[in-house]
């Protein structure tokens, strides 16, 4: 298929993939109280994971979910990953037991971990080189409205409906989304040579699992607890035995060396920063709307609408600057610090209109820095194994998205109430993304050409080839 062949259609319907499976991140947030007082009686642990087990199974097999689309076609997989979507939430709207319903969001979220990862490379090999960006562009503001959906769609079902029907609407609507996918989608060439490696993969997920583990749950057990430095020292165990493996076998799932590379190394690290600001400011904003400005969950889910709008303003800078990536990288983290620091200063008695402006700000830096790292991770690997990148950089994302969660619930915690900690929560996440801005800007190079995508190696060749630095 001609790298020309991306269709307005076929935009709105891979984005509209990405805004769903990113929306169930967020929208069962705002129904955790609804569900602890649900006749599921559900333990405290229980509820921690009918929220977590979405995102550690999302996260944790992104790496393989975008292998197996290289591997076996993308659009297959972005089919698959559609019906695992809607089995699970199927499963979870009629959940009789907490346990069924955990299990059926982590089918969900293994759907969505084919989802992400494929609508990503479809649109890397549907567009012409010139149209990458603003493909790119259109796909980052998916996610953003897919945050919008889910805050908003929680927000009313917490306040208007019961908690089945979040899951009951997502039946249909995936249903909707696979045929539009099935009509306005063409295959796109498939990488024969590229091997998804079993046991490759098993030890990289179980690793990336095991350390989702010890990020989301160190809150609650502490940092220093035995649980959690096991979980740790288990997840870097097997991350390295993945490494180990993958530098003697002849055909690895991703060859470790591509890390190499220090563009590489830091768009992923940009990818994990600005989602670690991001996430941050969900988990508090939320709260702060709810129980320091006294707003209604739908009303919270209506008033984080400034975020999508900055990423859309956002977009059209960020094709235009295109040719510079360093800058804009830059420049964009650094105004996500800035928005977050900004944001720490709001109290009960600071207006919304204010209040908006600090959200728009990190909202702008998000939409101009994330289509140039996407671009970044997904073109420092081949072309043949865009799926696979496109899953390094959204694991990159969704780790980051866990560790911005956690650190903000660790600062919160260690202060007597939520008014008093959510300035201290919000200026570490700055201080901690505006450091890291620097290192990414630093370590992208001071080339101001886009990287081009490294060249197909021969059919028979697994290897990814490394990357220029």
């Amino acid at each position: 298929m001609p790298s020309h062949a991306l269709k307005r259609s076929t935009l709105l319907a891979l984005c509209a993939c990405v805004l769903v499976a990113q929306s169930m991140v967020a929208a069962i947030n705002l129904l955790i109280p609804q569900l602890g007082s649900s006749s599921l009686r559900p333990s405290h642990s229980e509820l921690l994971w009918m929220v977590d087990a979405y995102v550690v199974a999302f996260a944790g097999l992104l790496i393989p979910a975008g292998a197996l689309g290289d591997r076996y076609g993308r659009k297959g997989a972005l089919l698959t990953g559609l019906t695992l979507f809607a089995a699970g939430a199927a499963t979870s709207a009629l959940a009789p037991t907490p346990a069924l319903l955990i299990a059926g969001r982590g089918l969900s979220g293994a759907g969505a971990a084919l989802i992400t990862p494929a609508t990503m490379s479809i649109l890397m090999h549907l567009a012409a080189p010139e149209r990458r960006t603003r493909a790119m562009a259109s796909w980052t503001l998916a996610l953003g409205l897919g945050g919008l959906a889910g805050n908003l769609g929680g927000g009313l079902v917490g306040q208007f409906l019961n908690w089945r029907a979040l899951f009951a609407v997502m039946v249909p609507l995936a249903a909707l989304l696979a045929l539009a996918v099935a009509v306005t989608t063409p295959r796109t060439e498939r990488a024969p040579g590229n091997n998804p490696d079993p046991l490759g993969a098993l030890l990289l997920t179980t690793g990336l699992v095991a350390v989702l583990f010890g990020i989301i749950e160190g809150p609650a057990y502490g940092w220093g607890s035995p649980r959690i430095l096991g979980a740790f020292a288990c997840g870097a165990a097997l991350v390295a035995l993945f490494t180990l493996h993958a530098l003697r076998s002849p055909a690895p799932l991703f060859d470790p060396r591509v890390l190499g590379s220090a563009r590489l190394r830091s768009a992923t690290l940009g990818m994990a920063t600005g989602f670690f600001g991001l996430f941050a400011l969900f988990y508090v904003n939320s709260q702060y709307l709810q129980v320091v400005k006294g707003y209604g969950a739908a009303l919270t889910g209506i008033a984080i609408a400034p975020l999508p709008i900055g990423m859309a303003l956002a977009q059209k800078l960020a094709a235009r600057w295109a040719h510079r990536p360093r800058g804009v990288i830059g420049g964009g983290l650094a105004l996500i610090g800035a928005g977050l620091l900004g944001a720490s200063t709001a109290t009960a008695g600071t207006s919304y209109g204010a209040y908006a402006c600090w959200l728009l700000v990190v909202s702008f830096g998000t939409g101009l820095s994330m289509p140039a790292l996407t671009v970044g991770v997904v073109s420092s690997l081949p072309a043949h194994q865009a799926g696979l990148g496109s899953g390094l950089g959204t694991s990159a994302r969704e780790i980051g998205a866990a560790l911005g969660v956690a650190v903000t619930g660790t600062v919160l915690a260690s202060h007597p109430d939520l008014a008093h900690g959510i300035g201290p929560a919000l200026r570490t996440v700055a201080v901690v993304v505006l450091a890291a801005a620097g290192a990414v800007t630093a370590g992208y190079g001071s080339s101001t050409r886009t990287p081009t995508p490294a060249p197909t190696p021969p059919r028979e060749s697994t290897l990814a080839q490394a990357p220029r630095p």
